[in-house]
């Protein structure tokens, strides 16, 4: 299968890149650049420098493409609150016009990378895909914006959609520039034996999910049809303040920690269920927090 992959020089996009060019698979990469560099990609791969929101670059990226995986896109949240023009703009307006891409070059199959912050926070955990969506910050928003629009395409003009809620991806190669989140934080501040930036005191619950697992759920979908949603998670809460207490026993040290207070956009507890994603391709979570955190720690010591 020839795959465009949209934001394809990111951290997670790279990943994901790799494992489809590993299982045979024609990989286009279509990234700006803004937030990523071209050595991320991996060399099998053919890169187009080029921005969703240019037909020109799309359409000729597009140009023989079987299936797209969309990951282009804004993914601060606190930029977003500060910001929400910014990532209306960028994310809903600029898929939209790659989804007219798509149309004209008549490439009706898409996954696209959305979020746990469309749900908000939640009524029940752990969160199935039928939670009702309620995002408390515009990049949650900007993600449930897409989606709405991702569904009328496959309504109106018969789109294949695989809609992927991630919940806390983490794992080496994650070097975004500002880093804004957490356990690379916590890791690069360990390491430089510097004090750990900690919101609500390390009391809020995620589920963080290794990049390789992440990566692999998009393989996994490419060949389903329709409308579909699927969580990508552990399935395990776990408060942030553990997975810190973790990162020490793995470096076997501690650093102080630097209490940065509540923030805007945060909620107190998400975790997923991946059932219907595991009925639906085999799929599960195979690294567990104590193997990923040490790849993500040995990944930064050498960099």
């Amino acid at each position: 299968m020839r795959v465009l992959v949209t934001g394809g020089a990111g951290f997670i996009g790279s990943h994901v890149t790799k494992i489809l060019l590993d299982q045979g698979h024609k990989v286009v990469v279509l990234d700006n650049l803004s937030s990523s560099k071209k050595e991320t990609v991996d060399s099998r791969a053919e890169l187009i420098v080029g921005d969703i929101k240019d037909p020109k670059s799309s359409r000729a990226a597009l140009k023989g493409a079987d299936a797209v995986i969309h990951m282009a896109g804004l993914i601060i949240v606190p930029e977003s609150v500060k910001d929400p023009i910014k990532y209306c703009e960028n994310n809903v307006i600029g898929t939209v016009s790659f989804l007219e891409s798509m149309r004209k070059e008549k490439v009706k199959k898409i996954i696209f990378s959305s979020s746990a912050c469309v749900y908000g926070n939640p009524q029940n955990l752990p969160i199935k895909e039928d939670a009702p969506v309620n995002p408390d910050n515009p990049y949650g928003a900007s993600k449930a914006s897409i989606e709405a629009f991702l569904q009328s395409y496959h309504a109106v003009f018969g789109f294949d959609v695989a809609i992927l809620r991630y919940f806390n991806p983490y794992g080496p190669g994650e070097m975004h520039n500002p880093e804004t989140h957490a356990i690379p934080n916590f890791i690069k501040a360990t390491l430089a034996k510097k004090p750990i930036p900690l919101y609500w005191k390390g009391e809020q619950i995620r589920d963080f999910i290794y990049i390789e697992d992440l990566a692999q759920a998009h393989a996994d979908v490419l060949n389903l049809s329709g409308f579909e949603i699927f969580n990508i998670g552990c399935e395990k809460g776990i408060k942030v303040k553990d997975v810190v207490d973790e990162i020490f026993k793995i470096a076997g040290y501690k650093v102080p920690i630097d209490d940065l207070g509540k923030r805007a956009g945060d909620v107190s507890a998400n975790f997923a269920s991946s059932e219907k994603l595991k009925k639906a391709v085999g799929w599960k979570a195979k690294v567990g927090l104590r193997e990923g955190l040490t790849k993500t720690i040995e990944f930064y010591r050498s960099i």
